[in-house]
C-alpha cells in the first residue's frame, strides 16, 4: 500500500509526519511525504521518499510582513484572518496543486489537520481514502479553551466549546477562498465553514501529542486517537562540541533559552533582555542562535550561545528550559523532566504555556509583549528552585517517556487503511 503524506508549515509541522513515515515504511509501508521543497534535506536526511511542494512558508514567516504578524496580529485570530491570506495567497494553490500530484497513485493521504479541506478535496477527487494528523488540538471540546483562542483561561464548557467553533472558523477563513478554488479545478461542489468543521470531525484523527498532557476529552468522537508524541529520535550519537561540554561541566545545569524562529524584529533586544535576565536570577544559560541576534564573542561567562543542538540531548542536562511554547518544543522540554518557562509569542503557543502551568510543570507563561527582564529572571528562578515543580516535572517526564506515540499511530493506521501489502492498484501497474 502507497501512502502519501501532505503537510506544510514551521519544522515542527514537518517533523512528526517524518517519524510518522519511518514508522510506516518499518511496518511495510510505501510512504512519501509531499511538503514545502525548504524541507527537502530535512527530510531525505532520514529516509524519507519526499515530494516537493512549492511555497516556502518558512521563509513567508521570516519576511518584514511575518515577522510583523507575529509581533503584531498573530495573537489575534481576525487580524490574522487577512494576515493569513496575504502571506499564504501566492502560494496555497500552487501547493494544494503539487500535493494532488503527489497523491496520485497513492492508495491513501494523510494530511497535517489544519490543511484538512485541501486533504480531504484530494481524497474525494482521487477516490482515496484519508486520515488527518494533528501535533495540536483542533476540534472543539468542553474540556479546555481552543489553542489560539486569546482567552486561555477556563471559563466553564460552553465558553471552551464556542472558542473551539470559532477557531475552526477562523483556520477555514485563512484558506477558505483557496480551498474552493482548488476544489473548482478538481470539479467539487465549494466548502463552506460548516463544510469544513463537519469534515474535520467525520475525518480520522491521528493526535499526535501525550495523553498524560491532554487527556482525550469525552466529548470527541471515537475516530479521534490521542496517541502519544512523535518524537525524532535519531541523534543518540551526537557529541557535543568541546566546548559546550566543558560548559556544562564547570558548574550547575544551566538554563536553556531559545526562541526557533520567534524573535519578532529586533532579535538584539530580546538577546540583552535574555543576559540581563540570566544575571538577574544568578543562573548560567545556554541560549540557543536559531533566532540570531547575539553573537557568540559578546556573551558573558555565564552564558554559552549554541548555533544548534538536539533537543532530546540537550534538556535532560538543564535545569530548566525556557522556550516559546511551539507543540514540538514543548514536548521534548516535557519529555526532558524538566520545568519549562514558555514565553508565547502567537497561535497554539499560549495554549501550551497555560497547560504546562495548569499541570505544575512550569510557571505562569509570560506573552512576549508583557516580557521584561525582571519577569523572566523571577521566572527562571521559580522554575529551577521549587521542588515540586520540578518533581511533578520529572515523574511527568517519565510518563512521557513510557509512550509509543509513533507505534500507536501506526496501529491506527493499519486499523483504517488496512495492512501494509499491495494493494490490487499497485499489482496492476
Amino acid at each position: 500500500m502507497k501512502i502519501t503524506i501532505f503537510a506544510a508549515g514551521s519544522r515542527g509541522d514537518i517533523q512528526p509526519c517524518i517519524v510518522l513515515c519511518k514508522g510506516l515504511q518499518q511496518a511495510g509501508y510505501r510512504v512519501c511525504l509531499a511538503a514545502p521543497q525548504d524541507f527537502a534535506g530535512f527530510v531525505q536526511e532520514h529516509g524519507v521518499d519526499f515530494r516537493p511542494l512549492r511555497g516556502d512558508v518558512q521563509q513567508i514567516m521570516a519576511s518584514d510582513t511575518g515577522r510583523t504578524f507575529m509581533e503584531t496580529g498573530g495573537a489575534n485570530p481576525l487580524k490574522s484572518i487577512r494576515a493569513m491570506r496575504k502571506m499564504l495567497g501566492p502560494v496555497a494553490l500552487e501547493m494544494a496543486e503539487d500535493a494532488y500530484a503527489a497523491c496520485r497513485g497513492a492508495d491513501a493521504i494523510i494530511c497535517l489537520g489544519v490543511l484538512g479541506a485541501f486533504g480531504k478535496s484530494i481524497a474525494e477527487a482521487l477516490g482515496i481514502p484519508v486520515l488527518n494528523v494533528e501535533p495540536t488540538p483542533l476540534l472543539p471540546t468542553r474540556a479546555f479553551p481552543a489553542p489560539s483562542w486569546p482567552v486561555q483561561r477556563d471559563l466553564g464548557g460552553l465558553h471552551n466549546y464556542l472558542s473551539g467553533v470559532a477557531m475552526v472558523t477562523v483556520i477555514w477563513l485563512w484558506y477558505g477562498p483557496f480551498v474552493n478554488a482548488f476544489r473548482k479545478r478538481l470539479g467539487l461542489p465549494a466548502y463552506s465553514a460548516a463544510s469544513f468543521r463537519r469534515a474535520l470531525r467525520s475525518t480520522p484523527m491521528l493526535s499526535a501529542y501525550s495523553p498524560t498532557i491532554i487527556p482525550r476529552p469525552a466529548d470527541w468522537p471515537e475516530t479521534v486517537h490521542v496517541t502519544g508524541y512523535f518524537f525524532l529520535d535519531t541523534h543518540s550519537d551526537w557529541q557535543p562540541p568541546s566546548e559546550l561540554k566543558a560548559f556544562l561541566e564547570a558548574g550547575e545545569p544551566p538554563v536553556y533559552i531559545g526562541f526557533g524562529s520567534m524573535a519578532g524584529r529586533n532579535p538584539e533586544q530580546l538577546a540583552r533582555l535574555i543576559v540581563e535576565a540570566l544575571a538577574m536570577s544568578g543562573q548560567r544559560g545556554v541560549l540557543l542562535t536559531g533566532w540570531g541576534g547575539l553573537r557568540a564573542t559578546l556573551a558573558p561567562d555565564n552564558v554559552f550561545v549554541l548555533e544548534s543542538a538536539p533537543h532530546s540531548w540537550l534538556f535532560p542536562r538543564m535545569a530548566a528550559v525556557v522556550h516559546h511554547g511551539g507543540a514540538g518544543t514543548t514536548a521534548e522540554g516535557v519529555r526532558a523532566g524538566v520545568p519549562s518557562v514558555i514565553v508565547p509569542f502567537l497561535f497554539d503557543q499560549p495554549f501550551w504555556g497555560a497547560r504546562i502551568k495548569a499541570l505544575g510543570l512550569g510557571p505562569d507563561p509570560i506573552p512576549r509583549k508583557q516580557l521584561t527582564a525582571g519577569r523572566l529572571a523571577n521566572a527562571i528562578s521559580s522554575a529551577v528552585t521549587d521542588r515540586g515543580m520540578k518533581q511533578r516535572a520529572s515523574l511527568c517526564g517519565q510518563a512521557v517517556r513510557a509512550e509509543d506515540g509513533a507505534g500507536n499511530a501506526v496501529d491506527i493506521v493499519r486499523h483504517y487503511f488496512g495492512a501494509a501489502v499491495a494493494s490490487d492498484s499497485e499489482r496492476d501497474r
